[in-house]
């Protein structure tokens, strides 16, 4: 037998075949993602912004001697960047000279408020201008200063000069200054500004060199005292400094004191120079000449300006208005003093008064209203960790006190970064994400506080800012499903889930002390009122979620059962029809069939239902039924009980064809129910479920 030969069919190249599947693949994405576009708005088209058009040719290259100079250059630059220090037996690399120079190189302007720089320069300059206040007066009364020494004193105050003379001329001229709301910093303007003040007359004065006239009075140091009429710049020091210190108060306090020891150093200058006018050990009430003769003068100070008491009496006429004098101003200064170091305390304890005075207020209302003690535990608690915490309160107290545009700023330095990190906002305009930074609230809950409950209506997302949380489940509730920890955010379906609600599905509990962020569901809407586009995307992002968080978990695995009933499968659910049938369990519900049957007719009527499997059931009195029956009813034979069916009971039951119902009687039993099933007449219906009530007839 000749085979015929086998048909090739027609030939495709396997490349062209797979180009054009790919083709078809990707005209059923586009024309799938087309139709989501129309259903829903709110998502981008596919396809890709359009490129931008070419621009015109690009220059030729520059010549070779061009390039050239550019290698040289790059290889001129390259040792410097590349420079390492050999050290002993070690070699480090350390930044270029240049670098340096930039550092140090003094910019065109100085901004006063912000360049560290200049801070550093003021504090030199209130070093020197320390050294002639305090110096000064000493040398001038003190015979400190002698010929062996001098050459000493004379190098200081030549280094504090060449201070003062730079900061004259260099660094004052530079100094940025406001004109109508507008930062001038021009050159030539900031120099008339600065040279038609009242600082630069006080400073040239202070620069003034009188030190010449030590060639005809001698090296007295009288001739300085000018120099202590930079006292702007002393002050201008303070208030820079103080502005960055993070606990400002307690250079405060520390100045404040200087200033005490300063006055009692100058009344000590004052009170030896009295003694040495009237003669050193002339009277009793002056200096004696014994012992440190600073120490003793100063001492001395103390105690007539703290009005101590116990000192010499004054014997002659200048040494009673001298301490006179001493004792007014002792008087006034010292309580002056006194007051700007309580203001100075009271200022620096601000926070922690208010604190122990909102304490003592929630304390004294608790006992008022016989809070129990647990609940007053726990209150006490909150103020001491929040306060401890972050120092005070309520941070929106602060934050109320500055612009608008300054809460922004430090709210995003502070929460952008947190606030970022939620999916549900990715996306959405960053303005939008601003304003809502302004609305968030930060509360403190404490260990074991219930953050949210099952079954509460969610209006709040939280973001954790510090701690932890645990969120519950289980059948008691109790066991840890998880552990959210700082930076984590829930909650956030709850924003906007539709329907206006989304019950919580477990409990979250603060584990430990937990700082949170809450952003309520009405601050949200008040803001995406401005955001309709943001809103859009956020809704639909919120149907995603749902729908991903909607998802019924999957159950335990159902255990297989073991040896021989392995082989006969599960058994059956009984049907939800037949259930509701019944309509109970045991007697309750065959007593509501048989009222029912009664009702309607004495005649047996059989009720179809259709339903997909085979059930045969029989439903018979308990025993307990039987015992209240008549006692003649018991006593009646099983006999008769069994030849009490009708005849015609018994036809129908003879001519049924399909499986009979097993039906156990007894004695007692007045009524029989029956159920069977039966096949549909008519094809592609299933299967009929008859139920039988029937009642026995007595003989």
């Amino acid at each position: 037998s000749t085979q015929k030969p086998i048909s090739s069919g027609f030939q495709t190249n396997e490349y062209a075949d797979a180009q054009l599947q790919e083709i078809v693949r990707k005209m059923r994405e586009r024309a799938t993602v087309y139709k989501e576009k129309l259903n829903d708005p709110v998502l981008s088209s596919p396809e890709g912004s359009p490129e931008a058009s070419p621009s015109k040719k690009k220059p030729p290259p520059p010549p070779k001697e061009e390039k050239k100079e550019e290698k040289k250059e790059e290889l001129e630059i390259k040792p410097e960047e590349d420079h390492y220090c050999d050290m002993l037996c070690c070699k480090f690399k350390k930044p270029p000279l240049k670098k340096y120079k930039e550092y140090l190189q003094l910019p065109e302007s100085i901004d006063s408020y912000t360049d560290r720089r200049y801070v550093a320069w003021l504090m030199l300059v209130t070093v020197a201008y320390n050294w002639n206040c305090w110096f000064i007066p000493l040398r001038f009364v003190f015979p400190y200063q002698t010929p062996s020494n001098i050459k000493y004193w004379v190098a200081i105050d030549v280094i504090c000069d060449i201070c003062y003379l730079c900061d004259l001329l260099i660094f004052q001229p530079r100094v940025q200054f406001l004109k109508g709301g507008d930062i001038i910093s021009d050159k030539v303007e900031m120099k008339k500004f600065y040279h038609s003040s009242v600082k630069f007359r006080l400073d040239v004065i202070s620069v003034l060199p009188f030190d010449v006239l030590y060639f005809f009075f001698g090296f007295n140091p009288a001739l300085r005292a000018n120099r202590m009429l930079k006292h702007n710049t002393f002050f201008e020091f303070n208030d820079r400094l103080e502005a960055i210190l993070d606990k400002a108060y307690i250079y405060r306090v520390i100045r404040t004191t200087g200033y005490l020891l300063f006055i009692l150093h100058v009344n000590a200058c004052l009170y030896y120079w009295a003694s040495d006018y009237e003669g050193l050990g002339s009277t009793r009430w002056v200096y004696d000449g014994e012992g440190n003769m600073y120490l003793r003068c100063y001492y001395w100070a103390v105690r007539t300006l703290i009005t101590i008491g116990g000192l010499p009496e004054p014997q002659t006429l200048f040494e009673i208005i001298f301490q006179l004098l001493n004792f007014f101003l002792g008087v006034f200064v010292f309580s002056s003093l006194i007051g700007q170091m309580r203001d100075v305390i009271g200022a620096a304890t601000a926070g922690q008064n208010y604190y122990r005075s909102c304490m003592d207020n929630t304390v004294s209302y608790m006992n008022t209203y016989s809070i129990p003690r647990l609940v007053q535990n726990r209150v006490r608690t909150w103020y001491e960790y929040t306060w401890d915490s972050q120092g005070m309160l309520d941070e929106s107290e602060l934050l109320e006190q500055m612009p608008v545009k300054m809460q922004l700023a430090i709210a995003i330095d502070v929460n952008f970064a947190i606030v970022n990190k939620v999916d549900l906002f990715k996306g959405c305009d960053t303005q939008m994400i601003y304003d809502m930074l302004l609305r968030l609230k930060s509360i403190v809950y404490l260990p074991g506080d219930f953050v949210c409950k099952k079954g509460e209506i969610g209006r709040e997302m939280y973001i954790i800012k510090q701690g932890e949380v645990q969120v519950l489940g289980g059948p008691d509730g109790t066991k840890v499903l998880v552990t959210l920890k700082a930076g984590a955010v829930f909650g956030e379906i709850s924003l906007l889930a539709a329907g206006g609600g989304n019950r919580r599905t477990a409990n979250v509990v603060a584990h430990g002390f937990a700082n949170l962020f809450i952003l309520d569901k009405k601050t949200l809407n008040e803001i995406l009122v401005h955001y309709p586009d943001s809103e859009k995307l956020l809704k639909k992002k919120a149907k995603v979620l749902l729908k991903a968080k909607g998802k019924p978990a999957p159950g335990p695995p159902v255990q297989q059962p073991r040896g021989l009933a392995g082989l006969f499968g599960q058994k059956p659910e009984t049907p939800k029809m037949f259930k509701a049938l019944l309509g109970g369990k045991g007697k309750e519900g065959l007593a509501r069939l048989l009222q029912l049957k009664r009702q309607q007719d004495t005649q047996v009527t059989p009720q179809k239902i259709d339903i997909g499997k085979h059930l045969h059931f029989c439903f018979q009195e308990t025993p307990a039924e039987a015992q209240n029956k008549p006692e003649q009813e018991e006593k009646k034979p099983v006999e008769a009980a069994a030849s009490s069916a009708p005849p015609e009971q018994k036809s129908e039951q003879n001519v049924d064809t399909k499986p009979k119902p097993s039906t156990i009687q007894r004695e007692t039993s007045k009524e029989s129910l029956i159920i069977s099933m039966s096949p549909s007449p008519t094809a592609g219906e299933g299967e009929i479920l008859k139920v039988e009530v029937k009642e026995k007839k007595q003989k």
